[in-house]
């Protein structure tokens, strides 16, 4: 009996893997595809749009965060047009505990990766089934069509490193719900998988006051690419230059940077953004955050674990302390390809496998508050 159960998970293991190697080329194809053209310039006041449909974001799938005692509620922000620049839009989905009376939520932002929308990422991870055991809220930021045919945040392009576009848009979102829900202001933390890893790298960034932790699963390395063909160079092979040397012209451009606590997860087996990334990235917030081999705790090794509940991947734990706070944690997951670790693998880029990424995050966000909320006057950035 034990002998048949071992095949038959097995054979389970193999068709995840297929069905991952599968949505692996799909990623390709879908940062390859060109952006929609955009409207050429006219004198004229644009057409209103009539469709409801092209303007709301996509409605969540009967899953689980139906089924939950809190609110799922739909919303956007709209950035005001800037000089040449138009209006833009940005849809967004937000998940409020069914105690989200109580002042004072703290509030996780999740950007979904490439091929994915908000629901679909909120129903893979089940960030909000977390949200309503531990009493917090969850900000979905969604990639419109419009930028995007496959939905990917443009990570790799300079201006966006540099906190504009979509950065300001989803700056934009967070501080509406923030102002708008009784959420507390030094408990705001970012995540994201792939594409929206590297956003939520993006945003901790340039708006280093405003998030208490962040969190990145399978990311790029920050500060390189800058073309399509060159996002896919680094995410098969990381930047060297990047990773040496980006955090410190951050660094520079602001006139220093605080600490960002983060925590860092990785598939070993990743194909679509390969490991030598979550190396690299670890080399920028070791920067970041100022640590050094005296900072490093014993690395942990977790084994693998069997059974038809809970079973895991083998994964290891590099902690880094300062002042017995954990200011970095490194996690990097045996056998898990490009997906969400521990999700619910009906929905795409989500690994039924353990650990729990969810659950990881969220404890290691819940060490973190953000006390210096305003930005200094010195710490704008400069104009080159």
């Amino acid at each position: 009996m034990l002998k048949g159960f071992s095949r038959s998970w097995w054979q389970g293991v193999k068709r995840i893997g297929k069905a991952q190697k599968k949505q692996g080329r799909q990623l390709v194809k879908a940062l390859l595809a060109p952006p929609p053209k955009k409207p050429g310039a006219t004198t004229s006041r644009p057409k209103p749009v009539t469709s409801r449909r092209a303007i709301a974001p996509a409605k969540p799938k009967i899953g689980e965060t139906r089924p939950l005692a809190g609110k799922w509620l739909a919303g956007y922000f709209q950035a005001l047009p800037v000089g040449n620049l138009p209006a833009r839009r940005l849809s967004y989905w937000l998940y409020l505990p069914d105690r989200a009376s109580i002042a004072g939520l703290p509030l996780v932002v999740m950007l979904h990766g490439c091929d994915q929308t908000a629901s679909e990422f909120a129903e893979g991870t089940r960030m909000n089934r977390l949200a309503e055991q531990k009493g917090f809220a969850v900000l979905y930021p969604q990639q419109s069509l419009r930028e995007h045919p496959m939905r990917c945040w443009p990570w790799f392009e300079k201006s966006i490193q540099s906190g504009g576009g979509d950065v300001q848009l989803i700056a934009g979102a967070i501080d509406k719900v923030v102002r708008h829900y009784a959420i507390d202001a030094t408990r705001v933390y970012v995540a994201g998988l792939s594409a929206g890893a590297a956003m939520a790298h993006i945003l901790a960034l340039n708006y280093p006051h405003r998030f208490a932790a962040v969190g990145l699963h399978s990311s790029p390395v920050f500060g390189a690419g800058h073309t399509r063909m060159g996002a896919l160079a680094v995410m098969q092979g990381g930047s060297i230059r990047a990773s040496g040397t980006a955090i410190t012209e951050v660094s520079v451009k602001f006139g220093g940077l605080p600490p960002m606590p983060a925590i860092l997860m990785h598939g070993e087996a990743d194909k679509v953004v390969r490991p030598i990334n979550q190396a690299q990235l670890v080399r920028q917030f070791k920067t970041l955050n100022r640590l050094g081999p005296e900072h490093a705790a014993p690395v942990t090794f977790k084994p693998a674990k069997g059974g038809k509940k809970n079973r895991s991947n083998a994964y290891r734990i590099e902690d880094y302390f300062v002042d017995r706070k954990l200011l970095l944690r490194v996690c990097e997951i045996l056998q898990l390809e490009h997906a969400w670790s521990g999700g619910d693998c009906a929905w795409k880029y989500n690994a039924c496998i353990g650990p729990d990424a969810s659950k990881m995050m969220w404890d290691f966000f819940a060490r973190h508050r953000r006390r210096d909320l305003e930005m200094p006057s010195d710490h704008q950035p400069v104009d080159a």
